[in-house]
């Protein structure tokens, strides 16, 4: 009969991100796919999901922020949570008022959201698998201010906010991969 042991709290936390990451990764694919369908102009469920997707990224970081507390302080992932939060009720509030206000609240928040993404991985590089964080957190400051850019044009459209997802998850799977190796490795 073997012995178990408790993972120590960088792997038990670099396992919990991995399962996370991988949700993260197919929600936003999933996400991305059906709002495709929908994506020259604000429908009912089109609305509905387009403020799920900031509450989807505030129940992430709530799961993250209980993983994550053996190694260092989720004071960032509360605030991350927070911001989603504010975000989800204001493109709530934006899709009353068309593409544009709709983009300018998504990139307010894609840019928010970057910088602490960013924040939050920088640190936890000895954990593996946070270079594609790293990176999908400085792109995420970007694209928002695109996002916030292309709100005013003469006919904006959501597809860029919705193509935002695709990479984002992309990144999240190459984390979760990354963490997977990095658990094997030690």
């Amino acid at each position: 009969m073997g012995t178990v042991t408790a993972p120590s709290g960088v792997t038990g936390t670099a396992s919990a991100l991995r399962r996370l990451y991988f949700v993260r990764f197919a929600f936003a694919i999933v996400w991305a796919l059906v709002m495709f369908t929908m994506a020259d102009e604000i429908t009912p469920v089109g609305a509905v999901l387009l403020v799920l997707y900031p509450l989807f990224d505030v129940g992430a970081a709530v799961a993250d922020a209980r993983s994550s507390r053996t190694t260092g302080s989720p004071v960032l992932l509360y605030v991350n949570m927070a911001v989603s939060l504010v975000a989800a009720a204001g493109v709530g509030i934006a899709c009353a008022s068309g593409i544009g206000a709709v983009l300018r609240v998504w990139g307010a928040w894609a840019i928010v959201s970057g910088l602490v993404q960013l924040i939050v991985a920088v640190p936890r590089r000895r954990l593996g698998g946070q270079w594609p964080m790293i990176l999908s957190g400085a792109i995420s400051v970007l694209a928002g201010a695109s996002f916030v850019a292309s709100a005013g044009a003469d006919d904006p459209a959501l597809t860029g906010a919705i193509g935002y997802a695709v990479p984002g998850g992309i990144f999240f799977l190459l984390s979760a991969l990354r963490l997977g190796r990095a658990a094997q490795e030690s």
